[in-house]
């Protein structure tokens, strides 16, 4: 088995963003700023190893985990935390600096073009998982177009995953009025999942397996020789399907209004026409 595992550099989670309103769509100063890996992914990682240790556990055909990203130098880094993280492999589609992947250039339809080549260049991918969105332009488009592309079954908002004996993926899935559980056949295509917060929570990578992981293979290719090897027009990939016109911070928050009972919050809400 094999499954294939695209994760993405974002701003850390943690971080407070800065945005210079001044410079319109390029306002998100990434300068100096801490990156991780997108939390999404880590779950689609994880979730990847937990599939390939119970196929080891069941002594079935053994899986390999590879994970893929598209982007900067400094995404090598990323794909290192997967490596550390337990997969066993990575794919590095290298962009220059200047090529922006928080949906300003690099978009999820481009993205997802290049997903379809590395997919059909590895050949017998069984499972594609991806987080659900990432935490900078939190479109979650890509799962979805990488299925369309591929004419894949998908399943999205995955909450739970489970491989049945005749190799099919039985999903239950996060919707708007609880979970429903779906199964996705196995076909001539690979599976797509998307993974949502309460799939798994994410192992923290071992010193050992982060040294270990300096060891395993990444192999780096650039986004102009990956476009030319795949067919694909350079300039289309990078054209923006959609125009960000403007990135500006949200209004700071009013100081809040200590009451000293109920009846007096009731009062409060009652003059700002909150309640009847």
């Amino acid at each position: 088995m094999k499954i294939l595992v695209p994760i993405k550099r974002v701003i850390d989670y943690a971080i407070k963003i800065r945005v210079d309103p001044t410079k319109g769509a390029h306002g998100v100063q990434l300068n100096n700023v801490k990156m991780s890996m997108n939390p999404f992914c880590e779950i689609a990682i994880e979730e990847a190893i937990r599939i390939k240790e119970s196929a080891a556990k069941a002594k079935k055909d053994a899986a390999e985990v590879v994970a893929v990203s598209i982007g900067p130098k400094q995404c090598g880094e990323t794909i290192r935390t997967a490596l550390a993280m337990g997969a066993d492999r990575g794919i590095h589609i290298e962009t220059k600096g200047d090529v922006r992947g928080d949906y300003i250039d690099l978009q999820p339809w481009g993205i997802a073009r290049l997903l379809k080549g590395v997919v059909e260049k590895e050949e017998n991918v069984d499972l594609v998982l991806l987080g659900k969105q990432s935490i900078d332009s939190d479109c979650g488009q890509t799962g979805p177009l990488l299925a369309g592309f591929l004419n894949s079954p998908q399943a999205t908002f995955a909450a739970k995953v489970t491989m049945e004996d005749d190799g099919a993926f039985s999903v239950e899935r996060e919707t708007d009025t609880g979970t429903e559980t779906i199964k996705l056949n196995p076909g001539h295509s690979p599976a797509v999942i998307t993974c949502d917060l309460r799939l798994n929570t994410p192992r923290y990578p071992t010193m050992p397996n982060i040294m270990k992981a300096k060891k395993k293979p990444v192999q780096i290719i650039s986004l102009e020789d990956m476009a030319k090897e795949l067919g694909l027009d350079l300039d289309d990939v990078l054209k923006p399907r959609n125009e960000v016109v403007e990135v500006y911070e949200p209004p700071p928050r009013k100081e809040g209004e200590m009451v000293a009972s109920v009846d007096e919050l009731i009062g409060k809400l009652k003059e700002k026409g909150l309640v009847a």
